[in-house]
């Protein structure tokens, strides 16, 4: 039952994720990522730093800054660039190749064993959102798809290295320090590399409360919270949810059609989340370095 709770509640994360793309385009002015991924950071950063009221040790700095650069800076960044280049269900769904990369580079900086059953389980979910991004009006500019990937692998990155540097620091505290560190590196590339923001309407100032309140000190919250009592390689694959977010939030709101195959696809994404969570909860199962009869290391 508790770890139902905690895949329920860090399921939570991504699928209010899936929301980014559709907030971004409709609710942002466009054109000026980064500056957009710093009032997303710093303020909630900010915020949750008055809350905790601790701050990391000198010995911490490297680490805080190195998360705070792919969760957030790199990250973010990358993640605006895709969804205005992108339609929303489409830039989600690049972010299927981070369920991937984490169970390798979790092998590589932490040593878990790469279970046969968990890659085939995120290579099926990227053929679900693959199917997704063969909708009929998908719109594959080759800046936003290189946005996309790189979004992805820089989420990957910190997800392990978030795991293996969270020890000893409550999940709160790990949010406020990397949200606040990831809009302190933004704020001269912001300032350096992209004009004012126009005047602000509601619907502006609407859209980043969201994204910093809830789409950022909420859910990353959820995050890393979830990482330290799952694991990277069960906690990325319920970033899947996020395109079946955009894309059903693009149908709902936009009123954007799903073809047959896109269907298909959603069915294909959930499938492979529950697969993958029925794997994780199994205390052995085949690896590959068993299946292909390499030791491991």
């Amino acid at each position: 039952m508790k770890r139902t709770t905690d895949l329920l509640l860090t399921a939570l994360a991504p699928a209010v994720w899936g929301s980014t793309y559709f907030v971004a385009t409709e609710w942002l002015p466009h054109r000026h990522p980064m500056t957009l991924a710093l009032l997303r950071a710093l303020p909630a950063g900010l915020l949750l730093l008055l809350i905790v009221r601790q701050l990391p040790a000198r010995e911490r700095l490297v680490q805080v800054l190195a998360l705070g650069a792919l969760n957030f800076a790199v990250f973010w960044t990358l993640l605006f660039v895709a969804a205005q280049r992108l339609p929303g269900g489409v830039a989600a769904t690049l972010g299927s190749a981070q369920a991937l990369l984490v169970i390798f580079l979790a092998r590589g900086l932490l040593g878990t064993p790469v279970r046969a059953a968990s890659v085939a389980a995120a290579i099926a979910g990227a053929l679900g959102v693959a199917l997704l991004v063969l909708g009929p009006t998908a719109r594959l500019d080759p800046l936003g798809l290189l946005a996309g990937i790189g979004s992805a692998a820089a989420m990957a990155a910190g997800t392990v290295l978030s795991r293996k540097w969270q020890a000893g620091v409550a999940p709160l505290t790990f949010t406020a320090w990397q949200l606040t560190a990831g809009g302190l590196l933004l704020l001269p590339m912001a300032l350096l590399s992209e004009p004012p923001l126009p005047p602000l309407q509601a619907a502006h100032v609407g859209g980043l409360v969201y994204l910093g309140l809830v789409g950022a000190a909420l859910t990353y919250f959820l995050w890393f919270r979830g990482l330290a009592r799952l694991g990277p390689a069960t906690v990325s694959l319920l970033a899947l949810l996020s395109p079946v977010t955009a894309v059903g939030i693009g149908w709902l709101a936009l009123g954007q059609t799903l073809s047959p195959v896109q269907q298909v696809g959603v069915l294909v994404v959930l499938g492979s989340v529950a697969w993958g969570q029925s794997v994780a909860a199994r205390p052995t199962g085949p690896t590959l370095h068993r299946l292909t009869g390499a030791r491991g290391a």
